[in-house]
């Protein structure tokens, strides 16, 4: 685990729209201002897990992509 993220949540192999519904449910265990990795390789999450996180009010706080793997950080909203 990556220090200052509480939790890591593993959606890979997972697709539309199940990453977010994964991130939507393991945010929930969060703190306030607690940050959340999310592990994806469904094409559609690059965009699909930031447009959640802003409507749901979260900070999106890096998004990487590298050999068919996304990550993003999220940081939970107050």
């Amino acid at each position: 685990m990556v220090l200052g993220i509480a939790k890591v949540v593993d959606v890979q192999g997972v697709f539309c729209p199940g990453p977010v519904l994964k991130a939507r449910q393991e945010i929930e265990e969060l703190a306030p201002g607690e940050m959340m990795e999310i592990l994806a390789t469904d094409p559609a999450a690059e965009a699909d897990l930031p447009a959640w996180a802003k409507w749901a009010g979260h900070q999106v706080v890096a998004i990487e992509k590298r050999d068919g793997l996304i990550r993003v950080l999220i940081r939970k909203g107050g």
